[in-house]
Formats: C-alpha cells, sequence, structure tokens
C-alpha cells in the first residue's frame, strides 16, 4: 500500500516514538530505537507507507548531516582536555590494532573482500545516537559523560579521518594528507578562535536577531554547515567530517550562558525535525527481507555484533581508576554503539565498487541496528538502577 504522503507518515513515527517511551515499563527503550523500529515499520518492507525515495532520501541526508553538527556541538573541549582525551585516543587506536587482528577471523567468510572497511566500520561510536540519550539522562555534565563523550568523539572522529584518507579516490594519499592538514588547520584555528572569544559586535548583532523572524544566528550556523560539508567533499573527505568539524566550531562559539538561547533553537530544529528523518528514515531504507535470504548473512550478524562489543567495548579496561565498577559495563556497552551513518557510508562505498558482497553490508547494517536497540537500552537499565557513583573511584 503507497499512500504518497512520506512526510505525514513519518512524522507520525517521530510523534509516536517519544509517546511510546515515555509508557511507564521496567525498563526505557530509547527514543531513537523506537524511531528506527517504526521507520521499518512504515517502510516498504512491512506496511509500504513510505519508500525510501525522491524528498525522504534528502531529507535523510540532512538529518544524516545533523546528527554529527549537534555531536560536535555537545562536544565541551575544555572539558575533555587531559585524561578525558588521552584515554580516548588511546582507546581508539587500541579498538583498531584489535580490529585489525579480529578481522582475520572473517577471512574464513569467502564473501568478505574488505577487511580494512570492516575494520573501519568496527570501530566507530555512534556518538550522535549516544548524545540524545545521554542528554535525557543527564549524564553529559558528569565525570562519566565527558569520558564517554571523549571515548565517542573518537569512535566519530578516528574513522572518519581514516575513511577519508583509505577510501577516497579523488586524489593521492600524500595530497588527501596535505588536504586533511589544511582542513584541520582551519578548523582548529577557528575554534580556537571560539574558545577564546568575548562578546563583540558581531556577536552583538547576532544576538539581536535571535529573536526575529529572521533568525539569522540558526542561518549563520547552517550556513557553517553547509560551507563545511562543501569543503569537506571538495577536498575528497566524507561529508559527514565536515559536519562534524561545524558542529565543532559553532559549539565552541556558543559555550555558557550567552549561547543558551541560541542552543534552544538549534535544539529544536534538529531533535524536532532532523533526527527523525534520519533515525526513522533509516528504519525505512533497511532490507529486513535480505537478512534471511541466506545462512551466511544469518550466521554474521550475531558475530558483528559480538565484534562491535569487544573491539569497542574492550578499551572499558583502560578506565579501570577512572570509573567505578558499577559503571564500567554501563561505558562498554555504551562505547560499543555503532555509528549507523558511518556504517552505512562504508557499506555504500564497499557495495558501489564491488569491494564488499551486499548480504555482508546488510548484514553489517543489521548488526548495528541490533546493536543501537539493545546496547543503549541495557546502559539505560543499568544507570537508572544504580545511580551514577560520585565516590572516588573503584580499581576493578
Amino acid at each position: 500500500m503507497q499512500t504518497g504522503h512520506p512526510i505525514f507518515w513519518i512524522l507520525v513515527a517521530a510523534v509516536l516514538a517519544p509517546l511510546l517511551a515515555a509508557i511507564p515499563r521496567r525498563f526505557k527503550v530509547p527514543v531513537v530505537v523506537l524511531e528506527v523500529l517504526l521507520g521499518i515499520l512504515i517502510g516498504p518492507q512491512v506496511l509500504g507507507l513510505v519508500q525510501f525515495e525522491g524528498s525522504v532520501t534528502f531529507i535523510y541526508v540532512i538529518g544524516r548531516a545533523m546528527t554529527l553538527f549537534m555531536a560536535g556541538m555537545e562536544l565541551d573541549l575544555s572539558g575533555m582536555k587531559g585524561r578525558p582525551i588521552s584515554l580516548a585516543v588511546g582507546g581508539w587506536g587500541f579498538s583498531a590494532l584489535l580490529g585489525i587482528c579480529v578481522i582475520g577471523l572473517l577471512h574464513v567468510i569467502p564473501q568478505v573482500h574488505a577487511p580494512m572497511m570492516v575494520t573501519l566500520a568496527l570501530c566507530t561510536t555512534g556518538l550522535g545516537t549516544l548524545l540524545p540519550i545521554f542528554r535525557d539522562s543527564g549524564q553529559l555534565s558528569t565525570p562519566f559523560g565527558r569520558m564517554l563523550m571523549a571515548a565517542g568523539t573518537l569512535g566519530e572522529v578516528g574513522p572518519i579521518v581514516a575513511m577519508s584518507l583509505l577510501l577516497s579516490q579523488q586524489y593521492s594519499t600524500w595530497q588527501e594528507i596535505g588536504f586533511l592538514l589544511a582542513f584541520l588547520a582551519i578548523v582548529g584555528g577557528a575554534i580556537l578562535v571560539g574558545m577564546g572569544a568575548h562578546p563583540s559586535r558581531p556577536a552583538a548583532f547576532l544576538s539581536k536577531h535571535m529573536h526575529t523572524s529572521t533568525q539569522l544566528p540558526v542561518r549563520v550556523s547552517l550556513l557553517m554547515l553547509a560551507a563545511l560539508l562543501v569543503l569537506s567533499e571538495d577536498f575528497g573527505f566524507e561529508s559527514i567530517f565536515g559536519a562534524f568539524a561545524a558542529g565543532l566550531i559553532v559549539g565552541q562559539f556558543t559555550r555558557g550562558e550567552a549561547g543558551k538561547a541560541f542552543r534552544e533553537k538549534i535544539d529544536a530544529v534538529s531533535f524536532g525535525w532532523f533526527y527523525p528523518f534520519f533515525f526513522v528514515g533509516t528504519g525505512i531504507k533497511f532490507d529486513v527481507a535480505a537478512l534471511g535470504q541466506s545462512l551466511t548473512t544469518m550466521l554474521v550478524v550475531p558475530a558483528f555484533m559480538l565484534l562491535f562489543l569487544v573491539i569497542r567495548g574492550a578499551p572499558a579496561f583502560l578506565y579501570r581508576n577512572d570509573i567505578t565498577k558499577a559503571q564500567f559495563l554501563p561505558f562498554a556497552l555504551a562505547s560499543a554503539v555503532p555509528s549507523l551513518s558511518i556504517i552505512v557510508v562504508i557499506t555504500d562505498i564497499g557495495v558501489k565498487a564491488k569491494t564488499m558482497n551486499p548480504d555482508i553490508a546488510t548484514a553489517m547494517i543489521g548488526a548495528a541496528l541490533l546493536c543501537i536497540m539493545v546496547f543503549p537500552t541495557i546502559t539505560g537499565m543499568l544507570l537508572s538502577r544504580q545511580a551514577v557513583s560520585s565516590d572516588p573511584p573503584t580499581r576493578l
């Protein structure tokens, strides 16, 4: 059944998801998980109310960029300095090495011909997925939250940078490295300016338009997003790299009480409109039937789930002196939540380049979806049962 009103049905799912999440139950299912499930329900695989085409595809791509933009905005770089960021770098490096070692096990499956791409996908952390969950639970401003956000940042940035360098065919490797350094210099300079920014005439000018019909500060931030999307693509990188960098820049300029009004507005735009289109659209796009078409796909799905948990969850042991015993399992599970947007990009590239079998790509996306449904839900249950302790860390 095709109704011809895809936007309407996506918005129905967007409204139903938080209402269903608010129903009292023993454990709370994250809203983003319900949005994906409702997307599957209204998609072509079940009810057939919405097809992944036309305007749905267009807004989905923008929504994907906005999830990375908001993830960058929420990062407080000053709060991540020192041990949180050093542990995050060490943890992601450990995941990458572990992934390279473990991925050899998949060579027994004839269809897997892209070990580096699979490794990058397994080393991701879905900061955009975790962000609304930890915002709603009030964990972002806690030491535990800052540690996790730092780990999630590397789980987003590390694969994006590596993917931009390894998978781009637009320029040579040395040219890509040069463009990467130039891009990082531009972003880093803007971030440093933002971190040291003080009230000025431009800021005062923008504040005058905060509550007018022009909404100039919101338009300027979206222009920054568009500019870095274009710049990253021109440099041969994936667009999600530019989206994350734009969020970092805008976030540093809007820290503190002065930026509160702006953040409320950008939250309304992002979480109220673009986020549902990405997560509901993910469910619509997902080919559920493909999971059962071959025995290989069915077996690889749980294998990928286990690998997500091991490769990104194992580095939690590096935090044994910085988190409590009660926080260890939630930290490992949250770190193992994969970045669906990056995995979709990697699998799309692999299938188009014919270096990854479509069945394996489907299995990886299916495993990522299951991880997103299961890991945050268990994390929320554990954190709700045992409030994050403010006592000194307990050695494991």
